[in-house]
């Protein structure tokens, strides 16, 4: 039977990414009708790095579809403690499960999962490399908020060098037309030329670079701020000389757009005032909630794929 995993956002076409948010807004308006499509199917969620709502919210999708979770929360929980493999790991898993979703540390771990699982693998997050099931919860928040994928300005901001989630949503978004992008991050935290080239450069698409996010506030229809990530630095002068360098505060926003859409991939340390969390233009526990219909669209999709539903 055929079996297909989710590494990237670039695995899924722009046509599939439309037929995902389309599941996910269905799921929305009719929950009852997909209570048992999971039934007697199992999820592992492999999570090799700490995790909230990641793990939780593809627990949860994997329940509310009917299905059953098996978890490993840590490394030192399961036998990589004991030097095996990510490989052995996924063949392994394979034997129990119907579909992955895996985190992990490493970049490219996800990937060797995919290439020993005999089930569908999906990457929840390796290193600072991608993070494609965050990237749909962000494309399901963005269609919500804005009815199109089209004519944005898009502002990212924070941690754009190690930013997973920058990377994925980058990708996914330079695939729709007329969108434009505004990269706002200190020098030593920017976007990783092979990012720009591949998502943005390559395709002749139009962005700017900038450390003043309140000069770039009044072009945005999307803001994505993300934290200073203490866990991708190598030392801990360099992480705290860097991890205030946003902190998006209500005076910040006097200039902004009415209807700008304040986008978050969680968790947060102080990068966003909790002040701003009443404000309509807040989204990113609006993002959370859609995580979890994402999430719930592409499990059925891939088991569907692979034959099992």
């Amino acid at each position: 039977m055929k079996k297909r995993s989710v590494i990237d956002v670039l695995d899924l076409s722009v046509e599939e990414l439309d037929q995902l948010v389309a599941t996910a807004n269905d799921i929305i308006a009719h929950p009852d009708d997909y209570a048992h499509a999971c039934d007697r199917k199992k999820l592992a969620t492999l999570f090799y790095e700490p995790s909230t709502r990641t793990r939780m919210s593809f627990e949860a999708a994997m329940y509310e579809l009917g299905g059953h979770v098996i978890s490993m929360a840590g490394a030192n929980s399961s036998s990589a403690a004991k030097g095996e493999s990510v490989a052995d790991t996924a063949k392994t898993v394979s034997c129990y499960t119907d579909i992955i979703a895996i985190r992990h540390p490493k970049e490219g771990a996800a990937l060797v999962a995919a290439n020993n699982a005999s089930i569908p693998v999906i990457n929840a997050g390796d290193g600072g490399h991608c993070h494609p099931t965050q990237t749909l919860a962000d494309l399901l928040t963005i269609y919500r908020e804005k009815n199109t994928f089209s004519g944005l300005t898009i502002g990212v901001c924070g941690d754009l060098k190690f930013g997973r989630t920058v990377h994925s949503l980058l990708n996914a978004m330079s695939r729709y037309p007329d969108n434009k992008f505004v990269l706002i991050s200190p020098e030593e935290l920017k976007v990783p030329s092979y990012v720009k080239q591949d998502a943005l450069k390559s395709k002749g698409l139009p962005y700017e670079q900038t450390t003043d996010l309140e000069e770039a506030m009044p072009k945005l229809d999307i803001l994505y701020m993300t934290r200073v990530q203490r866990e991708r630095f190598f030392n801990e002068e360099d992480y705290l000389r860097l991890k205030d360098s946003y902190i998006l505060t209500p005076e910040k926003l006097h200039n902004a757009k009415a209807d700008l859409s304040i986008l978050h991939p969680l968790p947060r340390v102080n990068e966003i005032s909790v002040a701003i969390d009443d404000d309509p233009r807040a989204c990113y526990f609006k993002q959370v909630l859609n995580g979890k219909f994402m999430r719930m669209s592409l499990i059925l999709k891939l088991l569907k794929e692979a034959g099992t539903l």
